[in-house]
Order: structure tokens, then C-alpha cells, then sequence
């Protein structure tokens, strides 16, 4: 991207010298005469420096100065003033003003050249270092609220747990009761078990040591074994559980991350689709993709809500059909994997009727 530089000086032979002198391909000239276009410049194009004279008529160099490091979107540009005086006082009141530096005419060529390049390598690294900051304050926050979630879910876990646990034995507890606190803590255990796959899975990926390793995989094999994995669940809700996809489709995809993004779409699918429902996976080649859907006809998702999908601070949860009870974590985990694989996942829905989640992925490298 282009460096922006807005030189104002009532006085055009001299912007014609600094124009000369500053041209280069890298950079954008903007040009005023006045303060009133050079406020007005600088609100509207946002420059990296500005090279700003002291004595112009009307507006001053001073006043100008005053005026942008009192507006909040413009006071961190920095300032270097051009004059003609050499006088202390003069340059301490630009610098008292918020100017970074200052520059005398007539214009030495290198001494210009060497402030100009100095300060927009500064502008340059203080602007990086501010988009860096932002990125790892919100890696923070990502981080923060993924363990408040883990954390509050594992809690509840274990409450569960270890209060069926005690209830189980107790010595007058008729069997059906039995049997009923046995499923429950079978529930809880297949839920801490999925919660734990996904966590390990994620904080993997974000310490690095989850590395990406796509290889040609048969897709209709991949799937296979998905639903062979989850083919219970669906059983235990009378759900009809089918497949269309060729043998020859091939695509290019680290194996463990298709695993745990199938899993954790299909998984969801059993989850929100009533009992007796239908999940089907069928796919479709698009150009240089191939398109996974999932397809249930289950409860669907209210379109207020599909923007919340996949964003870890929006987490979106809801109770499955058989009370099921999930975090959302699984979407997000989702969307990193597929990302991480040249690939893009979506979701298409309508509340009451069902759902059909997508994933994109390339055929070859």
C-alpha cells in the first residue's frame, strides 16, 4: 500500500520542489495550499505524514497543527513543519504543538529526504504495531472465553456425574431407577468424551503443534467411517442415516481434521433432528471443490441466529431433540479445520424444517 503524504504550503514553487524531491513510486502526493484544504485533505484521505509550513496567511502552521492533534481520528499523524526561520522559539512551539520534527527552506535534498523516510518507517512500524496488538488481544479474548465455556461445561459435567453416581449407590434404589441413572451417566460420559476431543483438538491448533498434512483421500471412505462412528447415535433415535457420494471423488484434505469436521457436522445433525427424522450426505463437484452437505430435516436454525454460528464470541447453543446439550465449540473447530485446508465451510436453513451444513474442499492440490 501506498504511503500518503499531504504537503501544505501557500507557496507553489515550493510545492512543485518537495513534489519533485518526494515523488516516488510508493508513494501518494497530496497537495494544499492553505489550512482549510489541508484539514479537509487530511479527514478525507487520511495521510501517513504531512509536511506542513509555518507562515501562510489566514491559518497558520501552528493553528493548523492545533486543530488536527485536537481531532482523535487525526492526532496521531505525525507533523513535520517546514519554515524558513531558524529561530529556537519556533521550533520548540511546533514541537510543544505535537510535531515530530521540522525542516528549514530552502530544502537541503537529503536532510528532507532522510526525515521524510525516517518518520513514515516509524508510521509504518507503529501502525503494525498496533494491528499486532489487536490481533493478540483478541487471540486473548478467543482464548479466554473458549476456557470460561470448557470450564462451565466441564463443571456441569461433573455435578452430573457425581450426583447420579451417589444416587446410584444407594442401597434402597429400585433398578428402573438404576437403569435410569446409568443412562444419564452414559449421556454425561459420551458428552465429556466428544467436549474433550474438541478441546484437545483446538488448543493443538492454536499452540502450532497441530500441523496440516493434506493428502488425496477417497471421500466416499472417509464419510463412511464417520457414520459407521455415529451410526449408534442415530440408531438410538430410529434416525435414517444415509450416504450418496461416488467412489472416484478425491480430495485433497489432511485426514484427522476431515474426521473431526465431519463428525462434529454430523454429530450435530443427530442431535437436531427428531426422532424417526432423516440425515442425508451427498456431494457435488464445483469447479475445482467438491461440496460435502450434510442435509437433516430437524428443528432448523431462526436466521437471527445463523450469524452466530462459527464465531466463538456469538457462541450459539441450543438443546438437541433427545435434550441433548452442546456449546457450540464444535462449529468453531469446524471452521478453523476446513480454513486451515484451502476450504470454506456454510450453513443454509430454515427454522422448523430443517438444516443442511456444507463444507468446500479442493480436489488436488
Amino acid at each position: 500500500m501506498k504511503s500518503i503524504i499531504l504537503i501544505v504550503d501557500d507557496n507553489p514553487e515550493n510545492l512543485s520542489v518537495l513534489g519533485n524531491l518526494l515523488s516516488r513510486n510508493d508513494r501518494s502526493l497530496i497537495f494544499a495550499q492553505n489550512g482549510t484544504m489541508a484539514l479537509d485533505f487530511a479527514k478525507r484521505k487520511g495521510p501517513d505524514l504531512i509536511l506542513l509550513d509555518i507562515m501562510m496567511p489566514n491559518m497558520d502552521g501552528f493553528e493548523v497543527c492545533r486543530k488536527l492533534k485536537q481531532d482523535i481520528k487525526l492526532l496521531d499523524i505525525p507533523i513535520i513543519f517546514l519554515t524558513a526561520k531558524i529561530e529556537q522559539d519556533d521550533v520548540v512551539t511546533g514541537l510543544r504543538l505535537g510535531a515530530v520534527d521540522y525542516v528549514t527552506k530552502p530544502f537541503n535534498q537529503e536532510e528532507l529526504l532522510t526525515r521524510v523516510n525516517t518518520h513514515l518507517e516509524l508510521q509504518t512500524t507503529k501502525k503494525e504495531l498496533i494491528i499486532a496488538l489487536a490481533e493478540k488481544e483478541e487471540a486473548l479474548a478467543t482464548k479466554n472465553k473458549f476456557f470460561s465455556i470448557i470450564g462451565h461445561d466441564l463443571g456441569n459435567l461433573f455435578n452430573g456425574l457425581l450426583g447420579f453416581t451417589s444416587l446410584l449407590i444407594e442401597d434402597d434404589v429400585e433398578q428402573e431407577k438404576k437403569n435410569d441413572y446409568i443412562q444419564n451417566i452414559f449421556k454425561a460420559a459420551e458428552k465429556g468424551s466428544d467436549l474433550l476431543k474438541n478441546l484437545l483438538d483446538w488448543s493443538k491448533s492454536q499452540i502450532g503443534n497441530m500441523q496440516v498434512e493434506p493428502v488425496l483421500l477417497v471421500l466416499k471412505d472417509v464419510v463412511s467411517r464417520n457414520v459407521d462412528f455415529l451410526d449408534t447415535k442415530a440408531e438410538a433415535k430410529n434416525i435414517t442415516l444415509s450416504f450418496e457420494i461416488q467412489n472416484d471423488i478425491i480430495v485433497f484434505a489432511d485426514l484427522n481434521m476431515l474426521n473431526t469436521v465431519i463428525r462434529n457436522l454430523l454429530s450435530n445433525a443427530i442431535k437436531f433432528t427428531k426422532p424417526n427424522g432423516t440425515i442425508k450426505i451427498t456431494s457435488e463437484k464445483l469447479g475445482n471443490l467438491i461440496e460435502l452437505s450434510i442435509i437433516d430435516d430437524g428443528v432448523g436454525i431462526k436466521t437471527e441466529d445463523i450469524n452466530k454460528l462459527f464465531q466463538i464470541n456469538m457462541t450459539y447453543t441450543t438443546i438437541g431433540t433427545a435434550e441433548e446439550v452442546g456449546n457450540g465449540l464444535g462449529l468453531i473447530l469446524c471452521k478453523e479445520f476446513i480454513e486451515k485446508n484451502g476450504g470454506t465451510i456454510g450453513v443454509e436453513s430454515e427454522f422448523g424444517k430443517g438444516s443442511r451444513f456444507y463444507i468446500r474442499i479442493p480436489i488436488n492440490a
